[in-house]
């Protein structure tokens, strides 16, 4: 259990607390935890949107009236969860537990791959040359990673302040599950909090240069092709089809059996069984009537 008061007297950050400012893990609010959460909102229109787990909201002056009892007022809400984050990635009992440091039977691995300590991997894997696999990732059973791929890496999270930016840190994990096949150059990030994992089913495949951001969760017998970018906290069911190129903007949900054709620009959550289409996307019904001038 943390204390958001005696954190942000180590950072020299000032705050007016209200409640009694302890929680256990920190994310956004749609953040997958049941754990006391700390997070923040910048806008009343989002109060309506902060779950019961949260133990401490970090918000601005203007929107404190609307918090209730547990929030604490600092002047750049956003930047400050961050901070607080990575000021606790520096402390062991804040980090994940790291994966084990083991290696299955009948693996194939190259010499030439890097593999970093605390990764697990299971029976039957294959792993090509100048593939990267860095640390806190799990491999099941009967996953092939191809040549030049980097699973478990640093995601893209920055945050300006002022005429500076700076890195949010990944402490996360990344979970392939049995007989995932990742093709060449893909990038698969780690998750950017320590309870959380970048997830990719079994039986799920993914081809040359797709990226996936931090946290996403793919089901199962996904099929991905190549140059789609995903973006962070993406939920993928299971059985789905991701076209050629695809983007998928961050946050979205896509139900089991969903197909989005290729090139479409995914903005909005898409259905289980539906297909979409286009830029932005919307039903594959309606963009073939629009082709057609209907």
């Amino acid at each position: 259990m943390y204390h958001i008061g005696d954190i942000l007297d180590e950072l020299q950050i000032e705050y007016v607390l209200r409640g009694d400012g302890t929680f256990e893990v920190l994310g956004l609010l749609a953040s997958r935890t049941d754990k006391k959460l700390c997070s923040f909102v910048m806008s009343r229109k989002f109060v309506g949107d902060v779950p019961e787990n949260v133990s401490v909201l970090l918000t601005n002056e203007e929107t404190a009236p609307a918090c209730g009892a547990n929030c604490c007022i600092v002047d750049d809400p956003r930047n400050v969860l961050f901070k607080i984050h990575n000021y606790l990635s520096e402390r062991a009992d804040y980090r994940a537990s790291e994966i084990r440091d083991s290696r299955g039977k009948n693996c194939d691995i190259s010499p030439l791959a890097h593999i970093e300590k605390g990764v697990e991997i299971g029976d039957n894997v294959v792993i090509e040359p100048f593939v990267t696999i860095k640390t806190n990732t799990f491999l099941g059973n009967d996953v092939v990673v191809r040549s030049g791929s980097v699973i478990g890496g640093e995601g893209f999270e920055f945050k300006r302040e002022g005429e500076e930016i700076f890195p949010v840190k990944h402490v996360g994990k990344v979970i392939i599950e049995d007989n995932v096949e990742i093709q060449q150059n893909a990038c698969i990030d780690k998750a950017i909090y320590p309870w959380d994992s970048t997830v990719i089913g079994r039986y799920t495949k993914i081809d040359n240069f797709v990226h996936i951001a931090h946290g996403v969760k793919i089901g199962k017998l996904t099929l991905i092709v190549a140059n789609s970018g995903i973006g962070g906290r993406v939920t993928i069911g299971n059985e789905c089809w991701i076209g050629f190129g695809v983007t998928i903007r961050n946050g979205i949900s896509i139900g089991d059996n969903a197909r989005v054709n290729m090139g479409a620009v995914v903005t909005k959550d898409v259905a289980a069984g539906q297909a979409v289409s286009g830029n932005f996307a919307i039903p594959h019904d309606e963009f073939l009537k629009k082709l057609k001038g209907e």
